[in-house]
């Protein structure tokens, strides 16, 4: 099962990396990460995407949360968090191709945020379903290259 957990973290230099080879030092598999500074400059916050059991969450949840760096830890829940993910997704687009791939984009709600004489980069924002949707929808196009930030997400309303 997927969790995502918030972190909130002292902005220094080598947290990361200690609460990321927490990971890895247990075996944990991250399959995202985003980390950025916080509404405090001193203090950072590190969204992570892991797969496992309750007690697996649980287990990494106070292990992290015992690192000198970490202030908090919090699993945020699907149905009480916003989740997105930014995607640039650069594609082959001619003058016959150029118009279909702007419709998709249209319908997607993407924006196009650079364009060529012979591609597109588009910039969608989204869960990752929508993203693995549209991504499918350009493969006939020919995706040259895509990037992914990793997921970030929220508490909704008045939690923090």
């Amino acid at each position: 099962m997927r969790h995502v957990l918030s972190m909130l973290v002292s902005n220094q230099a080598g947290v990361l990396s200690r609460v990321t080879g927490l990971f890895s030092r247990r075996g944990y598999n991250i399959d995202s990460l985003s980390v950025g500074t916080a509404e405090d400059s001193k203090y950072s916050r590190i969204t992570v995407v892991a797969q496992g059991d309750d007690a697996i969450i649980e287990q990494i949840q106070k292990q992290v949360g015992k690192l000198e760096d970490v202030r908090e830890v919090t699993e945020l829940l699907p149905e009480a968090a916003i989740c997105r993910e930014l995607c640039f997704i650069k594609v082959a687009a001619d003058a016959r191709t150029r118009p279909e791939v702007y419709s998709v984009v249209d319908i997607f709600r993407a924006n196009i945020i650079d364009v060529s004489v012979s591609t597109l980069t588009v910039e969608i924002t989204g869960d990752q379903s929508k993203l693995s949707a549209f991504t499918e929808l350009m493969e006939p196009y020919g995706i040259l290259e895509i990037v992914r930030t990793g997921l970030t997400a929220i508490a909704r309303g008045g939690k923090t």
